[in-house]
């Protein structure tokens, strides 16, 4: 059975750096359907990663909204 690990930390005040970071996580970290259940594209383990969760925890550190980030997002 896995073990839970702790998520990363998100050091405040976020750096532009760590905002690229963060978006590039959450758009290479994102569900898949197998018969097991949704699972990370990237790591294969059950959505949402360590990665994905930092991701967004950061975005939403540096002030953005789940909106912000998908306006203008191809539909």
């Amino acid at each position: 059975m896995p073990t839970l690990i702790d998520d990363f930390p998100v050091l405040t005040p976020v750096t532009d750096e760590d905002l690229c970071t963060a978006l590039r996580a959450v758009t290479i970290h994102v569900p898949e359907r197998w018969p097991q259940g949704e699972l990370c594209r990237s790591e294969r383990v059950p959505y949402p990663c360590r990665l994905a969760r930092w991701g967004r925890a950061t975005i939403e550190a540096a002030g953005f909204t789940e909106a912000q980030l998908t306006q203008g997002a191809p539909a």
